[in-house]
């Protein structure tokens, strides 16, 4: 018989057979949560054989259970990746990496981690593609906002909890003038400030140091900070600091200077155009869309003889029109000025008129839509003007009357007193004739001056009656092709016997291609013979008097050109007026008509006429008419070479000069 305590025995198996329970529970648990993952899991055996996998990773492979993934070895990482793995289990207890594994016939990207256990190894895949995707669409996303901030005038600059620069936009480079590559260094906001201290950039500050720890006091108190910065040169910015989730620093830097330039000169605009508004005599008034006074000066307030008071009150267009017929009582017109400031058409047309009130006073009004939909009204008091208008009108009608009665007796008188000349110079010239007898010196002086004075006024009466007609409008042109030889002859020939008497010479010169134009030939004729009068009179005895005629630009012009005493500068503004006579310093002197008659006539054929003057070298007179027959252009030449070209054509013989010698008088 044999004994032996076996107590302490069954104990130790006992404890063995509780632990081993619990590490198979353990096991079993561990499996059934991995095998609950939806990731792939897999264990392998030291030689690198699979020996267990997950549910996911059946899935993954597409297997029909565990069993067959083990049995068959199907593996979910291909060659080149084990063998990766394996090397770097070999160095290492662990593996992490992010490799692109087919799962489910997809090819994702995983994070892949091995652990090595001696003598297993367990490994897990863990399906990123969403991560990757999201990551992606917030890299996109920040790539935006980056792209975004650059486009935007605000200076932005960011800095992360180390107050680092970590983004900047192209505003703020531009606004602080940084280098780029310097900002690409991620420098620190203290650097910065001290760097744009240094440059002179920041505001002047007594204690910088303090200011400075302000502002950065956002990284640890979180409370966000405003300010105005007034930089040197004038600059204006408006600065704002707000703390980031993440503990850092947004600055944002609005460059507001052009701003508050604007608004100053917007103020100052606004003030001037508020004295000026006042200012006006004219009435202003602006209604607003609503009908109510929304602006309005202090002379439409005294015109409509309102208060202030009423006024400040904004008082509506129909309360306005009700007060206003106080003074000027027409319905229909207070209506028509109503309905423009109420109404809500889509094309508002401006309109204006008078009101004549029982004060007799006068109201001139215009009502202009404005591109807002306000209406302005402007009132003017025109009274005076009004009165002085009518003054004026009265009095154009009397000079009116008064020159018809004018120019009526004056051709009256004219008739009047022809007919006796007329007599006067028959018999002066009967008496001279032989047949009553023969007189004596002294008779035939007698004659001869009452002779020459009845002839000058009945010139002077021909040209009244001629400057009469052309005012009444009675002169008709008798147009008709006309030589520019026969005209200046008749014309010399009413002047012959002038010339003679102070032994003129007479020169002419007449262009190639201006022998005829189409004109009235008695007026033209009219128009050299004044001229050639006045150059005699006021040549010297024994001078010259040049005629010219030649073809300028659908003109032809003739021209008297004398050497006489010539006329003052200050005079010639005066020389064409009527009954404008003077010496200058010769023993001629006219009844002042002559050039005034020349211009009627020269007028009435549609030229022009001009004089070039100069005090003791003479005067020339150019007249020039229209050439209705519009000779070529070729054959046009400017008016200087023209004239130059007609001095040279002259000819010296006596049908072309008519050259008055001494020795004939």
């Amino acid at each position: 018989l044999r004994l032996r305590d076996v107590a302490g025995y069954k104990r130790d198996v006992s404890a063995i057979i509780d632990k081993h329970n619990g590490l198979s529970r353990d096991v079993r648990a561990g499996r059934a949560l991995l095998d609950a993952l939806p990731n792939p899991v897999w264990l392998r055996d030291a030689s690198g054989r699979l020996t267990w996998v997950n549910t996911a990773y059946r899935k993954a492979v597409e297997a029909k259970d565990a069993a067959e993934v083990v049995a068959g070895q199907i593996e979910l990482l291909d060659s080149r990746h084990r063998k990766v793995v394996d090397k770097a289990l070999k160095s290492a207890p662990s593996y992490k990496d992010r490799l692109p594994l087919i799962s489910g016939g997809i090819l994702k990207s995983h994070d892949v981690i091995a652990i090595n256990l001696g003598d297993a190894i367990a490994g897990a895949a863990i399906d990123v593609a969403a991560l990757e995707t999201a990551q992606g669409e917030l890299e996109r996303q920040i790539a935006s906002y980056d792209r975004t901030l650059d486009r935007v005038g605000t200076a932005v600059a960011v800095f992360n909890r180390d107050q680092v620069l970590t983004f900047y936009n192209e505003a703020y480079v531009r606004l602080w003038g940084h280098d780029p590559a310097w900002l690409k260094s991620r420098p620190s906001d203290r650097a910065i400030l001290d760097r744009l201290r240094e440059q002179q950039r920041l505001p002047i500050v007594g204690h910088y140091r303090d200011w400075q720890q302000k502002l950065l006091s956002t990284y640890q108190t979180g409370a966000g900070q405003e300010d105005w910065w007034h930089l040197p040169g004038g600059r204006m910015l408006h600065v704002v600091a707000e703390q980031r989730p993440d503990g850092g620093v947004t600055y944002l830097y609005n460059d507001e200077t052009e701003k508050i330039d604007l608004e100053s000169r917007v103020k100052s605009l606004s003030g001037v155009q508020s004295e000026t508004l006042n200012s006006l005599k004219e009435g202003v008034a602006v209604f607003a869309t609503d009908g109510r006074l929304q602006l309005y000066n202090p002379a439409f307030a005294s015109i409509w003889k309102l208060s202030p008071r009423r006024l400040s009150e904004a008082p509506h267009i129909d309360e306005f029109t009700h007060d206003a017929r106080v003074l000027y009582e027409k319905p229909e017109v207070w209506k028509q000025i109503s309905q423009a400031v109420t109404s809500f058409n889509d094309e508002r047309e401006a309109f204006e008129g008078q009101m004549v009130r029982p004060d007799e006073s006068v109201v001139d009004y215009a009502v202009t839509p404005l591109p807002d939909g306000a209406t302005l009204l402007t009132f003017a008091d025109v009274t005076d003007a009004h009165l002085a208008e009518k003054a004026l009108v009265e009095r154009n009608e009397a000079l009116e009357a008064t020159a018809r009665i004018k120019n009526r007796f004056i051709g009256t008188m004219s008739y009047e007193l022809r007919t006796p000349l007329t007599n006067i110079i028959g018999f002066s010239e009967f008496l001279t004739s032989p047949v009553l007898g023969t007189l004596n010196a002294k008779q035939r002086e007698y004659l001869d001056d009452i002779s020459s004075s009845s002839k000058t006024l009945l010139d002077i009466i021909d040209g009244i009656l001629d400057l009469a007609n052309i005012d009444a409008g009675a002169v008709e042109l008798k147009l008709a092709p006309v030589k520019a030889q026969d005209v200046i002859d008749q014309a010399i020939a009413g002047v012959r016997e002038a010339a003679a008497r102070t032994e003129m010479t007479l020169d002419i010169a007449i262009a190639d291609d201006a022998h005829e134009l189409t004109a009235d030939a008695s007026r033209v004729e009219q128009v050299l013979r004044n001229l050639l009068s006045n150059a005699i009179g006021f040549s010297r005895p024994g001078g010259t008097v040049q005629v010219t005629c030649w073809r300028e630009a659908g003109y032809v012009a003739f021209s008297v050109e004398d050497r006489g005493t010539g006329i003052p500068k200050e005079q010639l503004a005066r020389i064409f007026e009527r009954f404008e006579s003077r010496s200058h310093g010769s023993k001629h002197r006219g009844a002042g008509l002559g050039l005034s008659i020349v211009k009627s006539l020269v007028d009435l054929h549609g030229g022009d006429i001009r004089i070039d003057s100069e005090v003791g070298r003479g005067t020339l007179v150019t007249v020039r008419f229209p050439d209705r027959a519009q000779s070529s252009p070729e054959t046009a030449m400017p008016e200087t070479a023209q004239y130059e070209t007609a001095k040279k054509d002259r000819e010296p013989s006596a049908a072309h000069d008519a050259h008055l010698d001494r020795t004939a008088g």
